[in-house]
């Protein structure tokens, strides 16, 4: 892997651990809202952490379609559950939430996979746009039958 999609990677964890603390960091100071008053939902989104989160979030967005024109969903997910440590940390030392062991042991469940699925290639092979797929002459399919 090129050290260009190792950044993309990177860019997906920074852009959507910092999108969802300002997120986050803005709905507290902002308070509840209710889908009965559409209003406050669109005043929300005037809240300077709150839109500051929504750009940081497209940024996220963006880094992760790029991130999947030439990897697999099962690939990059895992890849960036790094964020998940981050995002925990963040929340527990810079927004004073309360994580319990089981979240922690969960996160470290999710990470522990990463491991995993680097094992395995970035992008599953396929045939080429409007070339068909390979596919086996009968008389060999009918020999492998035979021969169980």
């Amino acid at each position: 892997m090129t050290l260009r999609k190792y950044l993309v990677l990177v860019g997906i964890i920074l852009f959507g651990v910092t999108g969802d603390s300002l997120l986050k960091y803005g709905m507290s100071r902002t308070g509840s809202i209710s889908l009965q008053h559409l209003s406050s939902i669109v005043l929300v989104v005037l809240n300077p952490w709150i839109a500051l989160g929504i750009l940081f979030l497209l940024g996220f967005f963006t880094s992760y379609m790029v991130a999947l024109s030439w990897a697999d969903l099962t690939y990059v997910l895992p890849a960036t559950s790094l964020g998940y440590i981050l995002l925990t940390l963040i929340a527990k030392f810079v927004l004073h939430e309360n994580v319990t062991w089981t979240r922690w042991l969960g996160i470290l469940f999710i990470s522990a996979g990463v491991g995993f699925v680097t094992q395995g290639p970035a992008l599953t092979p396929h045939p080429p746009a409007g070339e068909p797929e390979l596919e086996q002459p009968e008389e060999e399919v009918a020999g492998s039958r035979s021969a169980r």
